[in-house]
């Protein structure tokens, strides 16, 4: 597991989904990682939102169904400890924690997207669908970076949903007529505008991610601008 990997276990670890010898090298790398350790405080506080904000009752016809399918449903076989069905699993389980931390990371109060902020629990669901999605994938990879005058940001990408999830957090209060614009930069340095920014944000960027090599971050007037204004205020290697 490389260094940036650790950086991706906060999800697993607040559900307590990690397998211990994953736990004891998380909790170690927490006494020396500010950033995890204030993301691991946000996502339980974030957890707990998710589950009194977008709770649901069951349908009326669950109990039925799932009693229904008890006796023609075959159980899971025992995992061989080592062998590759425990592996999948293991991967699956991950990748639905990401998922799920993603969702709890859309209604954090923290730099995240309150629900309150969609005008119904459909768009919410669907906005936390395509962070989950970008989460989830096997090649999502994750960066990290401080932003000029305060604050930090954070980006997951994946090529092979050339996509991203970018999260803005504790950035400097700009004028009203001044707004923060996203950039994705190419090989070429050519920078591409991926969205606007009021303050703190968790955003998906799709398209314009796969063969980028940096994220940018700059102060433009307000509208935004269709090249960035340098120097920037952020550059996040990305390659």
């Amino acid at each position: 597991m490389t260094e940036t990997d650790v950086h991706t276990l906060t999800g697993p670890y607040v559900l307590d989904a990690l397998p211990d010898d994953e736990r004891a090298r998380f909790e170690q790398h927490l006494t020396v990682c500010a950033f995890c350790t204030t993301e691991v405080a946000e996502l339980r506080e974030a957890a707990v939102k998710l589950a009194t904000q977008v709770a649901a009752p069951p349908p009326p016809a669950l109990k039925t169904d799932v009693m229904s399918a008890i006796g023609h449903i075959r159980q899971q076989p025992p995992l061989v400890p080592g062998g590759k069905d425990e592996l999948a699993r293991r991967r699956f389980s991950r990748r639905s924690v990401l998922a799920l931390a993603a969702a709890a990371l859309a209604v954090a109060g923290t730099g995240g997207v309150a629900i309150d902020q969609y005008r119904g629990k459909q768009e919410a669901v669907q906005a936390n669908d395509r962070m989950a999605a970008v989460l989830a994938q096997p090649d999502a990879r994750t960066v990290h970076g401080p932003v000029k005058g305060g604050g930090q940001a954070t980006v997951v990408t994946s090529a092979g949903a050339d996509a991203a999830v970018v999260v803005l957090r504790d950035l400097p209060e700009l004028p009203a007529d001044r707004t923060w614009q996203l950039w994705m930069i190419d090989p070429n340095r050519t920078a591409h505008s991926v969205g606007l920014a009021s303050g703190d944000l968790t955003t998906v960027v799709d398209g314009s991610v796969t063969g980028s090599v940096a994220f940018g971050l700059t102060v433009e007037p307000e509208g935004g601008s269709p090249a960035p204004t340098l120097p920037a205020a952020a550059i996040i290697p990305m390659a």
